[in-house]
């Protein structure tokens, strides 16, 4: 079985942007959740953005409502990329 590596800025991010993970491995607990990682990481790609441009949006969308749900948040932040950039 092969694994697809995750950009290591992606991998690493730390503090409240951190991917959920357990036992080392991504925690996906919906399909949709691994589809808008998947969005997210071919987006920043696609504009040829930084990955730095994604991470302090999803920063933001988690300050913004610290109970919403961690992936709930990353669609939040990918909207958020995609309204600024078009």
């Amino acid at each position: 079985m092969s694994k697809t590596a995750v950009d290591p800025r992606v991998a690493e991010m730390q503090g409240a942007a951190a991917l959920p993970r357990s036992n080392g491995e991504l925690v996906f607990d919906a399909p949709w959740q691994g589809r808008a990682f998947a969005m997210a990481l071919a987006v920043v790609d696609a504009l040829g953005l930084d990955w730095d441009e994604f991470r302090r949006r999803l920063i933001a969308a988690i300050d913004a409502e610290p109970e919403r749900p961690y992936y709930e948040s990353w669609l939040a932040a990918l909207e958020r990329l995609v309204a600024d950039y078009g």
